[in-house]
């Protein structure tokens, strides 16, 4: 297999996001996609000092007219509009809300591109005839006694497949 970027656009906000894209592999009648489900962290509280945090998926899924091919990729995440990993930022107006995408129920593995002490996801596997969809769940959280005003806050994430 030869290596193939397709990037599909995450606009994470307080209330939620979505996205898809499509995405290629090389190989006989080989083909994959990306989807993502939404990730809404709901309201907000700024005098709670407790976190606020929620989860959305990752779906990437290949299929192959080929028996046993191999399907390996990464899946990184960009900085977003902040253009920082440490914290990630959403806006509203002229506020900004703290927030940050892991690897991990944790929150221990920022979930990046390798970069500044970030993690990405690699995964293989051997695709049958059939298609075959791997889901990687994204656990988001925003830190408590943030002082922010009312409104939607909002980012825009970028999500990258290699092949």
């Amino acid at each position: 297999m030869s290596l193939k970027s397709s990037q599909m656009m995450v606009g994470f906000m307080v209330l939620g996001w979505s996205v898809s894209a499509m995405a290629t592999c090389i190989g006989v009648g080989c083909s994959c996609s990306i989807s993502a489900t939404p990730v809404a962290f709901g309201n907000y509280n700024p005098l709670s000092s407790s976190a606020v945090t929620t989860t959305g998926t990752i779906s990437v899924t290949c299929s192959a007219l080929v028996a046993s091919l191999n399907v390996s990729y990464t899946v990184t995440l960009s900085q977003g509009n902040s253009g920082s990993y440490t914290p990630r930022t959403m806006t509203h107006g002229i506020y900004s809300l703290q927030y940050n995408l892991y690897l991990d129920s944790l929150y221990s593995s920022i979930w990046g591109n390798g970069s500044g002490g970030t993690s990405f996801l690699t995964d293989s596997y051997i695709l049958n005839l059939f298609s075959e969809t791997r889901n990687y769940t994204v656990y988001g959280r925003v830190p408590g006694s943030q002082n922010v005003g009312t409104g939607s806050y909002t980012d825009s994430i970028v999500a990258t497949v290699t092949f």
